[in-house]
């Protein structure tokens, strides 16, 4: 495949990024000054949204261009079918070899290994096709071999480093020692090293995911005062009438997770300490800005930024206190509403995109702009007629579409809670300007009024008055899926010619 390798690409991941969290977006209290620079000179776009969650399903989306509903990776270690191609082997047909920087938590397919194979014993694998330039799993190594050469104590368990001298306080470590840090030093270190040589680099950063801490100056930049209060009902009894899922989900989320050594219950956190978690967390959105910024600085400092494609987003988003929870999990907007920013050298000053776009949009974005055709397993479409201004195409998407797996392979616990069988645990949203429709395979469906009711606290689809509309989403729905089945070979048809069609 001919393709167009003299040009760059730089995909740009946080994790647990919401949509909200941009300044430019008019947020309370974020702060991104770099981001919004690097919005106004490209194309951002408002109503940009993940697959799934949790980061390996979101991720194998973002890197296949599939729905859920066709690469199957529906849990963090679920494997992916090696059948598949994704944007690294692409790439790598065009004259890239993508650089990887981070992880992509990629579970491999067992049927390609021994089983004594120690890739089988983690999700946390690298997608097939990119070179791990620095891969920094959960381990965090090598990055506690970085703070060890500082003279940093690091524990025998390096990640109880996140851990704290007092509760809610600073990291033990600087800003410049930092996981962001870090890893923006090895993506400017490898930059510096490039010259004029092509390149394709995945930067794939761990924060603002947690554990919630982080250094100062970042801990203290935002007032906890002035966060914005969480969007939920007056208390999580009531949340939890709203549906059985979130009845179920609610009762079980208590984890130390999100801070280290704190066993936290989102049911339980009062006022002021989710206000400091959130503080805490725009705090990690401001850092991360900063490092971003480093590397953009780096590329217009060597001129590589005429030639290169930047692609600025999120696996998924965080809940951070709305409804009662803390991580990504179920089918409200927070979890999957992502910021996304285009900076295409080619249509400068593209301003905001208002329709709905998607994560498998960004494969074939990337592939079309190296000159190279997707592969027929995308699901999604190239955004590049989007940027610099031009108009939506009249057949765009008028829905943003989303899947959540919640099946317990290890231990059913929830088929044993929700009287499931696995395949009936899932739940498909259909989100389009108005309404919002969720359908549970083995539980009743929900639906949203986004105008009358934003918060989406009043469930519309047991209300004979709007029969007609659960009618009109759940058909809209099958016809979705149905219309987005795996197609790779369902459009060739073997004839006394030869293969048609691909």
């Amino acid at each position: 495949m001919s393709g167009r390798p003299s040009r760059n690409v730089l995909l740009i991941l946080a994790d647990q990024w919401r949509g909200d969290c941009l300044s430019a977006l008019g947020h309370a209290c974020v702060r991104t000054p770099h981001l919004d620079a690097l919005a106004a000179e490209g194309t951002l776009f408002r109503r940009h949204f993940g697959q799934a969650s949790p980061c390996g399903p979101a991720r194998a989306s973002l890197l296949t261009g599939m729905y859920l509903q066709n690469h199957r990776s529906v849990a963090n270690g679920t494997p992916l079918d090696a059948r598949h191609t994704n944007l690294a082997l692409e790439a790598r047909r065009l004259g890239h070899a993508p650089a990887l920087f981070g992880y992509t938590d990629t579970s491999p397919d067992p049927r390609r290994h021994d089983p004594a194979d120690p890739a089988l014993r983690s999700y946390e694998g690298v997608m097939p096709g990119f070179d791990p330039a620095c891969l920094l799993t959960e381990s965090i190594e090598p990055w506690a071999e970085h703070l060890r050469a500082k003279g940093y104590p690091v524990p025998e368990q390096a990640r109880e480093i996140y851990r704290t001298a007092e509760p809610f306080g600073p990291a033990v470590y600087r800003a410049e020692d930092s996981d962001t840090a870090f890893l923006a030093d090895r993506v400017t270190a490898w930059l510096t090293g490039r010259g004029r040589q092509p390149w394709f680099g995945l930067a794939a950063f761990i924060r603002p995911h947690p554990p919630w801490v982080a250094p100062d100056p970042y801990h203290r930049l935002i007032d906890p005062a002035a966060t914005p209060p969480a969007v939920r009902a007056p208390d999580w009894r009531t949340e939890a009438d709203g549906h059985p899922w979130l009845a179920w989900h609610l009762a079980r989320q208590r984890t130390d997770c999100w801070v280290a050594g704190a066993d936290l219950d989102p049911r339980t956190l009062d006022a002021g300490t989710l206000a400091r978690l959130r503080a805490t967390y725009y705090g990690l959105v401001a850092e991360f800005d900063a490092q971003v910024g480093r590397i953009l600085t780096l590329l217009r400092k060597t001129g590589a930024l005429d030639d290169t494609l930047v692609i600025v987003t999120s696996d998924h988003g965080e809940m951070l206190g709305d409804h009662w929870m803390l991580g990504k999990a179920g089918y409200f907007d927070e979890a999957y509403h992502v910021p996304l920013i285009v900076r295409d050298p080619d249509r400068s000053g593209g301003g905001t995109v208002d329709a709905f776009t998607e994560h498998v949009d960004l494969m074939p974005t990337i592939l079309e702009w190296l000159g190279g055709t997707p592969p027929a397993q995308c699901d999604g479409r190239s955004l590049l007629p989007l940027l610099g201004g031009s108009p939506v195409p009249a057949d765009w998407r008028r829905h943003a579409h989303w899947e959540f797996d919640f099946r317990d392979v290890a231990r059913g616990e929830a088929e044993r809670a929700l009287g499931m069988r696995p395949g009936q645990c899932v739940l498909n949203v259909l989100r389009g300007e108005r309404y919002k429709y969720v359908h549970f395979a083995g539980l009743p469906p929900l639906l949203f009024d986004l105008d009358a009711d934003p918060g989406q606290f009043r469930n519309l689809a047991d209300d004979p008055a709007h029969a007609a509309l659960v009618r009109d989403h759940a058909q809209a729905l099958l016809s979705w899926r149905m219309e987005n089945d795996e197609r790779v070979l369902a459009n060739m048809l073997l004839t006394p010619g030869g293969v048609v069609g691909g």
